[in-house]
């Protein structure tokens, strides 16, 4: 099972519209005053207002650029596949990223502890951006619950295996005392303990 993990930002309702998608990304539309900047942009002129959301523009691409990166470098193995990026192209005709996310593979691992160990890893991931998102939140929370299950496993399994140590070591201890018996027995017939203790030998 993988889950995501995802960044988002926004510009000024002034300057751009925009929907909130299903990954926790915005996907935004240009407004009438973004097609009117675009056909400045073709003649090599911005205005001031599309310097400024440009400038907003490239901010905000730094940040998510960075956002996800950290989620990256933190889920290693976990992640699975790269970055996927949510675009929106400036009134220069450049394309700027405002939203992203990774999966991380989140289904637990062959044994408690590792699962522990794993839900950890997913834990810091989601948490890594300086900013986390509240998709982000919420995978740190998953992952949190997924440590607390597994040490109540993990507690399980030990209590278990340290009760089967303990009937294998009573076990054992009373085999130990009915061989001692039968040997005590052979030792009392004479001549018959070499052939019985060779008996014995044979089977042990």
């Amino acid at each position: 099972m993988t889950i995501q993990v995802a960044a988002s930002a926004s510009l000024p309702p002034d300057s751009v519209s925009g929907r909130l998608v299903r990954s926790g990304a915005l996907a935004t539309s240009a407004s009438g005053a973004n097609s009117a900047n675009s056909a400045s942009a073709k003649s090599g002129q911005l205005s001031a207002q599309a310097q400024q959301q440009v400038a907003q523009l490239k901010e905000i691409d730094r940040k998510v650029r960075a956002h996800e990166q950290a989620h990256m470098a933190v889920g290693g193995d976990l992640i699975r596949g790269g970055v996927s990026y949510k675009y929106q192209t400036g009134p220069d005709g450049q394309r700027y990223a405002v939203g992203g996310d990774v999966l991380i593979d989140s289904s637990p691992a062959s044994s408690p502890a590792k699962t522990i160990s794993k839900a950890e890893q997913i834990r810091a991931a989601a948490l890594a951006p300086a900013d986390p998102s509240a998709q982000d939140e919420s995978v740190a929370a998953q992952a949190s619950s997924m440590v607390s299950e597994a040490r109540i496993e993990l507690s399980l399994q030990q209590r278990q295996e340290a009760a089967a140590a303990t009937a294998s070591r009573d076990s054992n201890a009373n085999v130990g005392q009915g061989g001692a018996s039968l040997y005590s027995g052979v030792a009392q017939s004479g001549q018959a303990t070499v052939q019985l203790g060779a008996l014995l030998d044979s089977f042990a």
